[in-house]
Formats: C-alpha cells, sequence, structure tokens
C-alpha cells in the first residue's frame, strides 16, 4: 500500500480531474483486489453522474450513470453521510435500485466520499468480489488514496489565459453568426427541463422521446466533461454568477459533438436560485481541447516559452518557470533580457536576435547561478518566437565522461608517441626530464616526478617535478646501496610498485617519513638501464593512493627503457656541454675592469642549440692617458676552431693596445691574422677608442653593426658610416669615425646575433633598439642591459640560431680643472720650466707628496726631447686615478730602455723613469709621439 500511496504521490501537480480519477481507481481496485470501481460526482437536483470507471464493461455502468443522493447504494450513502458506507449483496438486491443492481454479480459495494471545497462532492465505489467488507487497513488506505484525490482536485489548473484569451478574440464572435443558437429553461427546484428545436437539433434528440428532466442533459454529457461542467453548474449556482463550460454530448450515432453552454441564474422572493435560463451552441475548436494542450504544454518535460515581437514573455509553463527562477506571475509581460537569469548570460539576446530572424536554430547554453546546461530551440511565428528549453546537464556529463574516457586513452597513446618524439630530439638531462613531465605524468595522473642518476657510490639528482626543494636535498648524494626503494629496483633491474603510504612504512620502516614529507600516496620506482649499465632510476608518484593496472605497468616498464636511452645520450652531451661552457668562458674576460673614463656592463648568450663555443667576443682594455679600447668582434661559424681563431684575435688586440695603434691600424693587423688563417676563416670587429680629455670616440669597423650612442637626453644615434668588408677579406685601409660625445653618454657595441635573426631583419632590429635604449637609458647598466635582451631576445624566443654579444659602456670626461698642459721652448732650460710648472700645479692640486718625483719625470723626459728629439715639446697633467705626466715632441723616435756600463756616461735616464713611475709608455700621434707615465696618488687619511 505504501508503495502505491508513494506512487501516487509522485504524479504532477494541476493534472486533470479525469487522469486524477482514473489513476486512483487503477490503483485501489489492484490493491483490494475488486471486481470494478466508479466514480460519480454530485450533479444538480441531487443527482449523481458517473464520472469515470475501471475494470467494468460499458453495459453494467450504463444503469449506473445517474444515480440519485436519496437512495441506499453506497455512493449515495457515501455522499449523503459524508463518511465510507458499506452495501452488501442482500442489501443491495432490496434496494430500489434492483434492477440494476441484478445486473452485477453477486458482490457488494464499497464507497469512499469525495469532499471538496462545499463539502461533499462525489464519492469513489468499489465492487468487491467476495462480498467481504474491506479490513480497516483497506479503509485506511482508501481514506489516503481520497485524500490525494482532494489535493489533486484543488491543483487541476484552470485553461491557460493566454492560448484561452487568444481564442475568445474575434473567431468566436464571428463563428457564432454562423451557428444556430439554442435556448433552454431549467428549474432547479422541480428539475424540469425544457429546449427548444435548435438545442434538441444540437443535442441530436428526437422531441417525441425527450424527457424533460435534468438528468436527460446530464446523461448525453460525455463522462470526462462532467466534472468540470458540474464544477461549473455548482459554482454559479453557490455564487450567483454567470455559467459557461465547454463540453461533448453524445449523439444517436455514438459519437462526440463539442458544444458551448452559456447560462444566468435566476432568483425567487427570497434570493434562493430558482431557475437557469440559458443557450448553447455547437463549436469547432473547443476550450477544452485547448485546454488538453495547455495542460500538456504546461506540464511538459521541457521548458516552453512564447514571446511576441519584442520578447515579452506571453506564455510560460512550469519548467520554464524553474528555469528561469521566477512564477508564471513574474514572467507574463516581462521582456525576456529583463530576468535577473538571463541576464547572467551575456550574449544570449544577441544569439537569439540572430537566431530567431532566420530558420529555426539551436544552441546550448549555460546558467551559472544553476550550473545546468540546456539546448536553446528558437522557432519564428509570425506573432512573436517559441522557445524550447531542454536540460541536457546529464546527457553532457554522460558524454563528457564517455569521451573524457575516450580521451583519455587516445591522450595516452599520443602523448607516449609524443615523449618517443621527445625523447628522440632531446639534448640534455634537463629536456629529459621535462619531456617525461609534460608527457607521462599527465596520462597518468601523477604529480611528482623524480630522476637520479648512479654516480660512484652514491645516486644524484638529475631532476624533478612537483617536490619541496628541502626533500629533494636530502634525496641527493644518498648512498647508493642503501635499503630504498631505489636500490631495490636497481638491483632487481625491475620495477618496484608502492599504492599507498601504509605500504611504503611497512616495506621501509626506516624510511616511513619520506611519504609525508614529500606529500605523496603512491609510486612507481622505475629502473633506468642502457646498453647494461646501471643509469639510475626514475620514480612517478602520486598524490593519493593508486594501484596501477596491469597495462599501466606495461606501459610504464616500456616508457622506462626509452627513458634510460635517452638519458644516456643526455648526460654526454651534458658533459660535452659543460665542457664547451668553461671554454667559453676561459675565452671571455672573467671580469670588467672599473675605469675613470667609463663603466661598462656586458652579456653574452650562447646560442641556442648545440654545444659547440661560439666566436663573439668582447673587451674593454685600459689605455694611457685614462683612455679606453672597447672592442667587440665575431668569428663566423661555431666549433673549437673558430673559438681559437677567436682566443688568437682577442690575444693579438691586447697585444696591439698595448702599442698604442690607432683603430684602423688594429684593424689592419688583424686583418692579416685572419687572412693567414685561410681562405674560409672571417670575422667582424669593432674597435674603438674613448679619450675622456677630448671627449672624443674614435672607432673603426670591418663588417660589425654600427654602434649606437645614447646622449644624456635621450637621443639615440645610430653611426651612418659604411663598414669595410669583414677581416679575412678586406683590403687596408680601413675607414675611421670620429664621434665628439657629452659626458655620460652611453656607448653600446654588440654583435649581430642581437639585432637580426630569421624572423627579422637587421634594419627592423636596429629600429628595436634604438626605441628600447631611448626608453631604458636613465637606467642603471645591468637593468639596460636585460632590457635590451628581453626586448631583441624574448624569453620565448631565446632559442637562437647564433651567439648574442652586448657592450655597454657609460662615458665618462675627465674635467678640465683635472688637466694642465704647457708648451715648452726647444732650449735647455726647458726642463727648468718643465719644473716649475709641475711644482706650481701640484701644489694647487694638494699633492705636494708627489711634486719632488714628477719634477724629475718631466726634468728627465723634456731633456730626453731637447738632446734626442724635436720639438714642438709640450709637457701635460693629469689627474685622475692617478697622476699622469706627458711629454710630446714632433719626433718618430722610440726612447727604450737599455743597459747601460759602469763607464757609460748616459742611459740612466729611462730606468730612473720606470723606477719612479707604476707604469710608463710611449703612444705615437698626429703629429708625433708622447712618452707618459702614472704615478699612483697618496692615500686619503
Amino acid at each position: 500500500m505504501k508503495a502505491r500511496l508513494k506512487l501516487l504521490a509522485a504524479t504532477d501537480a494541476g493534472a486533470a480531474e479525469n487522469e486524477v480519477f482514473r489513476l486512483a481507481l487503477h490503483h485501489v481496485v489492484a490493491e483490494l483486489g475488486a471486481l470494478g470501481g466508479m466514480v460519480h460526482l454530485s450533479g444538480p437536483m441531487s443527482a449523481l453522474r458517473l464520472v469515470s470507471a475501471n475494470g467494468l464493461p460499458p453495459v453494467l455502468t450504463r444503469a449506473w450513470e445517474i444515480v440519485g443522493q436519496e437512495g441506499t447504494t453506497a455512493p449515495a450513502l457515501a455522499v449523503r453521510q459524508g463518511s465510507p458506507a458499506w452495501v452488501p449483496i442482500a442489501r443491495l438486491e432490496s434496494s430500489a435500485s434492483k434492477s440494476s443492481a441484478s445486473a452485477w454479480p453477486d458482490t457488494g459495494m464499497a464507497a469512499v466520499p469525495i469532499s471538496g471545497e462545499i463539502g461533499t462532492v462525489g464519492a469513489l465505489t468499489l465492487l468487491t468480489g467476495d462480498g467481504g467488507e474491506p479490513t480497516g487497513e483497506q479503509w485506511d488506505f482508501l481514506r489516503s488514496v481520497m485524500a490525494w484525490i482532494e489535493e489533486r482536485m484543488g491543483q487541476a489548473l484552470p485553461p491557460a489565459r493566454p492560448l484561452q484569451e487568444l481564442w475568445r478574440s474575434a473567431r468566436v464572435r464571428e463563428a457564432l453568426k454562423e451557428v444556430q443558437v439554442g435556448s433552454w429553461v431549467w428549474n432547479i427546484q422541480s428539475g424540469e427541463l425544457h429546449w427548444n428545436e435548435a438545442t434538441m437539433a444540437l443535442y441530436d434528440v428526437d422531441p417525441a422521446q425527450f424527457v424533460p428532466r435534468i438528468e436527460t442533459f446530464m446523461k448525453a454529457v460525455h463522462p470526462d466533461d462532467v466534472p468540470f461542467m458540474l464544477a461549473a453548474v455548482q459554482k454559479s449556482i453557490h455564487d450567483h454568477t454567470l455559467y459557461e463550460a465547454e463540453f461533448r454530448v453524445r449523439l444517436q450515432d455514438g459519437t462526440y459533438r463539442w458544444t458551448h453552454s452559456r447560462g444566468k441564474v435566476v432568483l425567487d422572493d427570497e434570493g434562493e436560485p430558482l431557475r437557469m435560463i440559458g443557450g448553447a451552441w455547437g463549436v469547432d475548436e473547443p476550450t477544452s481541447a485547448r485546454n488538453a494542450l495547455a495542460r500538456a504544454l504546461r506540464h511538459m518535460s521541457d521548458g516552453f516559452l512564447s514571446v511576441d515581437g519584442d520578447w515579452r514573455i506571453v506564455y510560460a509553463n512550469l519548467e520554464a518557470e524553474r528555469t528561469l527562477g521566477s512564477s508564471e506571475q513574474e514572467l507574463l509581460g516581462r521582456v525576456l533580457w529583463e530576468l535577473p537569469r538571463v541576464r547572467q548570460l551575456h550574449d544570449l539576446e544577441d544569439r537569439c536576435r540572430n537566431a530567431s530572424a532566420s530558420l529555426p536554430a539551436g544552441f546550448d547554453i549555460r546558467i551559472p547561478s544553476t550550473g545546468r546546461f540546456y539546448h536553446l530551440r528558437l522557432v519564428p511565428v509570425p506573432d512573436g518566437t517559441i522557445c524550447y528549453f531542454t536540460d541536457v546537464t546529464e546527457k553532457r556529463q554522460h558524454d563528457a565522461e564517455r569521451e573524457a574516457a575516450e580521451h583519455a586513452a587516445a591522450e595516452r597513446s599520443a602523448r607516449i608517441a609524443e615523449l618517443t618524439t621527445a625523447l628522440a630530439k632531446a639534448t640534455t638531462s634537463r629536456d629529459v626530464v621535462d619531456a617525461v613531465a609534460r608527457r607521462v605524468l599527465p596520462p597518468f595522473g601523477a604529480v611528482g616526478l623524480v630522476m637520479q642518476a648512479i654516480e660512484g657510490d652514491r645516486v644524484y639528482n638529475v631532476g624533478a617535478v612537483g617536490y619541496p626543494q628541502e626533500f629533494l636535498d636530502r634525496l641527493n648524494g644518498s648512498p647508493f646501496h642503501e635499503a630504498t626503494p631505489v636500490w631495490d629496483s636497481l638491483l632487481s633491474g625491475t620495477p618496484v610498485f608502492i599504492s599507498s603510504a601504509e605500504e611504503y612504512a611497512a616495506r621501509y620502516p626506516g624510511r616511513a617519513d619520506l611519504p609525508h614529507k614529500a606529500g605523496k600516496e603512491s609510486w612507481a620506482f622505475l629502473p633506468l638501464t642502457a646498453s647494461g649499465r646501471l643509469l639510475g632510476a626514475c620514480v612517478i608518484s602520486f598524490d593519493h593512493p593508486r594501484r596501477l593496472t596491469g597495462e599501466e605497468r606495461t606501459l610504464l616498464t616500456a616508457i622506462s627503457g626509452l627513458v634510460a636511452q635517452a638519458l644516456d645520450r643526455a648526460r654526454l652531451y651534458d658533459s660535452e656541454h659543460t665542457r664547451a661552457q668553461e671554454l667559453q668562458r676561459a675565452l671571455l674576460p672573467r671580469a670588467l675592469p672599473a675605469l675613470p673614463a667609463c663603466t661598462p656592463a656586458a652579456r653574452y648568450l650562447p646560442a641556442g642549440h648545440g654545444m659547440e663555443v661560439g666566436g663573439d667576443w668582447y673587451d674593454i682594455i685600459p689605455l694611457s692617458a685614462d683612455q679606453v679600447a672597447l672592442v667587440v668582434g665575431d668569428v663566423m661559424g661555431h666549433g673549437l676552431s673558430e673559438a681559437a681563431t677567436m682566443g688568437r684575435l682577442r690575444t693579438a688586440v691586447h697585444t696591439l693596445a698595448d702599442l698604442e695603434l690607432s683603430p684602423d691600424e688594429i684593424l689592419s693587423r688583424l686583418n692579416d691574422i685572419v687572412s693567414g688563417l685561410g681562405d674560409d676563416s672571417y670575422a667582424t670587429c669593432l674597435y674603438a677608442i674613448y679619450d675622456p680629455t677630448t671627449r672624443i670616440c674614435t672607432f673603426a669597423r670591418a663588417g660589425h653593426p654600427p654602434p649606437a650612442v645614447v646622449h644624456p637626453d635621450g637621443s639615440v644615434l645610430i653611426s651612418e658610416s659604411a663598414p669595410d668588408p669583414p677581416l679575412g677579406v678586406a683590403g687596408p685601409p680601413f675607414e675611421t669615425t670620429q664621434l665628439t660625445l657629452p659626458d655620460g653618454s652611453l656607448f653600446v657595441l654588440y654583435t649581430d646575433g642581437l639585432i637580426e635573426s630569421s624572423q627579422r631583419d637587421i634594419d627592423d632590429g636596429l629600429t628595436l633598439l634604438t626605441g628600447l635604449l631611448g626608453t631604458a637609458h636613465t637606467s642603471g647598466l645591468d637593468r639596460i642591459c636585460d632590457t635590451l635582451i628581453a626586448g631583441l631576445l624574448p624569453a620565448d624566443q631565446q632559442d637562437i640560431d647564433d651567439d648574442a654579444t652586448l657592450l655597454v659602456a657609460r662615458l665618462h670626461a675627465l674635467p678640465a680643472d683635472q688637466i694642465a698642459s704647457w708648451a715648452l721652448p726647444e732650449a735647455p732650460q726647458a726642463a727648468g720650466e718643465a719644473r716649475k710648472h709641475v711644482r706650481e700645479q701640484l701644489s694647487a692640486w694638494k699633492l705636494d707628496d708627489l711634486t719632488m718625483s714628477t719634477e724629475l719625470l718631466a726634468s728627465e723626459l723634456v731633456g730626453n726631447v731637447v738632446r734626442h728629439a724635436k720639438g714642438p715639446v709640450q709637457l701635460r697633467l693629469l689627474r685622475s686615478a692617478d697622476l699622469i705626466c706627458e711629454v710630446s715632441d714632433g719626433s718618430l723616435t722610440t726612447p727604450r730602455i737599455r743597459r747601460t756600463t759602469e763607464t757609460d756616461e748616459g742611459g740612466r735616464g729611462l730606468q730612473l723613469v720606470a723606477a719612479l713611475s707604476k707604469r710608463w709608455g710611449t703612444r705615437f700621434t698626429a703629429t708625433g709621439k708622447c712618452i707618459w707615465t702614472e704615478q699612483a696618488l697618496p692615500a686619503v687619511p
């Protein structure tokens, strides 16, 4: 019984009354094992009208179509008493309805009253098969079913207003003009009924056989239409309102005709209903049919929404109300786009308008507040648009799960194929780790990876993913023979699989704390063996307990073989690459010197492919008088031969720079060196000399990109001088360019790998370089270098085909008050004047401690000029990081220190100069030569 009540309770609210009666009869007849059942509703003049039957043939139910409420039948007793009634066989046969009762087989009748808003409105009657009265439990079941019927009768929905009002427009009025309207008068108190000829024709009644009683009319009405017709009559009589109903009447040929009836209650002198007067006519489109459609739409499992041309809602069923989160009263008349849930879908209006302008269309939407997916189908109609909502959430989930499983299998196969390709391309150990992390972990749902290699008697980490650094530090360098899963897998040569932390602790109690520290719950320890040699192990881990299937274990074992081969190649490459990097670092300056004339910063980016060293280099070389040489070069190609050439050129540049040669002369000497290396040897080079006393920068370039100069105001200048051919194919002389640079300017040198690539030509690279320098020139030098590298070689594009070198120097001028110079006569008294000038200037500079030594140096150098050279004679003092003393003349003879004997009267002057100086030398100028000395300044107390 409870199961049947649950089934009844699951019925949708708003079901039609005839559907409620049929469902109830079906379950009570089946539960009580009765022969059949009937439902009667109260009609006018104390009559009960049969509205539904179950299990009984029409020949038997016909006698029970109209039952008087004053009789002794079970339904009459139940309605009159308002309580259940039982009539056994004997009483049934002796009743006034004996003629009707005799038509039934031997049985009894059990009836239960049906209550409504105005009291008892009918009864449900069962015909028992054995003549026995229902038990107490069965009566309780019947009462529960009655309660359900009464609840559902109260929930039965009226006709849908939008459809009914639409139908009631001019169409009904137009139809009434085409039909003949019948009239009728019904005496409510006596039950007499009068029809005119039109009414008799409408109801297909022979006037000669017409019985003028209300029961005649009730028998003519279709049983399914009796409930709402009787309800309309009772309401009109009770409320003194207009009566109106549509129903089917049975014709003489057994068919039915839809009719419409309307009437008005007439009251007697005491205000009680006396009679009802009205009319009837036939209809081609019954409201009840439309109501059935409305009920079907109302309770349809899909959402149904009708909007007019302005997208205002004119109809919404229950599912649409639930989907949109609003009641019918809140929806009707509202513009669809104004609804709160619709506003969550920002592009829905445009999609709907575009779709409704063409053929029927549909698309899927997701309502964020509910997380449900719906398929929305739009059907344009003349007066608007019909919208259907179909909840496809479960279907999507099912499809998603199926597709996910298929996708996972396909993805796993694809990842393994990709892994094979990636491992074949992997060059470094880091590449191997990355390939395994990207291609193996996701298909298996793993989150951790540690790859270890055997070196000596210990195991070292090659790379890891998904582990804290503290844990990795603990693993790194652990003894090879320590009792661990890695050791067990390497010793046996077979993988070790552990499915939980508890299993790990049971097998390795001494290391039971490792799972907690690592944050992992299950593992696959895969030995890596290549060419019969143990290389190490690959450990794949999960953050939850996981027992790998046999297929998964087989697949991981196969993968470990691929990883081992790749790791073996990668470690060989790593070794070679490390040696190449060490060689590269050895060939480049270890540190840039800190010089008064410039503050430098440099970057070197090797080519992204291969492990061969490159031929790019840079240098900053201090010269005399605080001058500085800035050099950048690029030997064509990669490899040890090119690196050797680069080393030879860099050494040659240092040697030639010590000779204080001009930039064009140095490039001529370098060209001879490269030409002597063979026809296939080429190099580019830019050599510049900056003089802080004059702020003049002189440079020459052989096939090299031009320097960039950034003035303090941010303006950027790229030299437009045409370059000479590269070293090895050039023909001296080389063109020299001079630039006068403001104090604080940036001088930027670089190789073509920085500005030129297969995706960018040199002109575009120079334009980009100019823009970056203009915005970054006020930053620190390291920040400028980083900005240029990031802008010209972004991190995702640094897999370059050529080396890239960058040298940035901020140039500093020597202040004028730190420079003093004098012209001296070409006579013996020149030495005395030189000593005087030195004495006075050093006193002004407060360098009296250096007066004596400087006087000696100046006197000796000037004396040599007077004795061995020719004028004009010039003396210059520079106060910088050191005290510099220079004597210039017009001779090209070079003084040299020579060993003197005890009897020589001369030749000791330069020995004195070397003894008093920290450094000294000779450089040639455009008019002769200059001999210079440097002395350390006294320490500041």
